[in-house]
């Protein structure tokens, strides 16, 4: 997150609550809203091993371990656990969509993601006045090239929300896809950081859907079962 280890860590300990209780709240009422409600709780993890970051300023090895964790939640969490937590939430004939949205997120994320253990120096951190830029060498700048990788990373992550047939859903995608944009006009030397943390801002919508804001629970008997849909 831009500005402080303070910020980041108290945004991890907000998030990390709000995304327990939601989770409690949905195992107890609709078990379909599960994976969803527990993104603020990712999102929380993800802002907390940003606050490490900073605290870890000046000590290399460090930066180097907790950049890896914070990234792990970019490239892989998102681009998987936003179309699986909207799959359980869909029709079945509409399942199968985000089954192969979660999958292409799963190889676009890991194909990006472990070359930075194989390869030194791919991942590179830089601190600026409050801001993280996290930068460095993917291994799809071969290939593709950076601008579609990030083309189909979006399509993955927003556009699972923005499809969805759930109203709320479809507000939160609409409020990811502001901060992509405004990343992308303001603050494109941090877009990693910046659209992270706005990212996570925008996910205490999702509690306020758990908590009353128009979802609709299914019936005891649904959840009763044990099964998550």
């Amino acid at each position: 997150m831009c500005f402080s280890a303070e910020a980041s860590f108290t945004a991890a300990a907000v998030l990390v609550s709000a995304g327990a209780v939601s989770v409690v709240r949905a195992y107890k009422t609709d078990r379909r809203y599960l994976p969803i409600a527990a993104l603020p709780l990712l999102f929380g993890l993800q802002q907390g091993f940003e606050g490490a970051v900073w605290m870890a300023n000046g000590n290399a090895a460090l930066v180097a371990q907790f950049s890896l964790a914070y990234m792990f939640f970019s490239w892989l969490a998102w681009p998987v656990w936003v179309p699986f937590s909207v799959y359980f939430l869909e029709s079945e004939r509409r399942k199968p969509l985000y089954l192969v949205l979660a999958i292409v997120g799963g190889m676009l994320g890991a194909m990006q993601y472990f070359p930075y253990f194989a390869h030194n120096g791919w991942l590179t951190t830089q601190f600026l006045p409050r801001v993280i830029v996290y930068e460095g060498k993917e291994l799809f700048d071969y290939i593709i090239g950076r601008h579609t990788t990030y083309a189909i990373y979006v399509a993955v992550v927003v556009g699972s929300l923005l499809l969805s047939r759930e109203a709320n859903i479809r507000i939160f995608g609409l409020l990811v896809a502001t901060v992509l944009i405004v990343t992308y006009l303001f603050f494109s030397y941090a877009y990693i950081s910046v659209f992270c943390f706005g990212g996570a801002l925008m996910s205490l919508y999702l509690v306020w859907i758990i908590f009353g804001g128009g979802w609709r629970p299914r019936t005891p008997r649904a959840h009763a079962t044990g099964q998550i849909a």
